[in-house]
């Protein structure tokens, strides 16, 4: 009994084994494509962030343009008041 016993034991302990590294195997694809992911969500997060920090800044620079011709357009004015009212003077 213990002969036939024994061929089964070794048989049922090499198909554990093939299992055991078949489960290796698909844990360790498993971890790659859990990486890969976590990669590929980094890399379009950082993209995301580059992009929102752009049109921040397209925007603020856009912001900065038009108040500093809002001033320019300002001190032309008065300027010309200046002008205006020394003409106005020496009359």
């Amino acid at each position: 009994m213990k002969r036939v016993l024994l061929p089964l034991a070794a048989v049922a302990a090499l198909g554990l084994a093939a299992c055991s590294e078949k489960a290796q195997n698909e844990t360790a694809e498993a971890a790659e494509a859990v990486g890969a992911d976590a990669n590929a969500t980094m890399t379009e997060a950082a993209n995301d962030v580059e992009s929102a920090t752009d049109r921040a800044l397209g925007s603020a620079e856009n912001a900065i343009d038009r108040a500093g011709n809002a001033i320019d357009s300002g001190a032309d004015k008065v300027d010309n008041a200046a002008d205006a009212a020394e003409t106005e003077l020496k009359k």
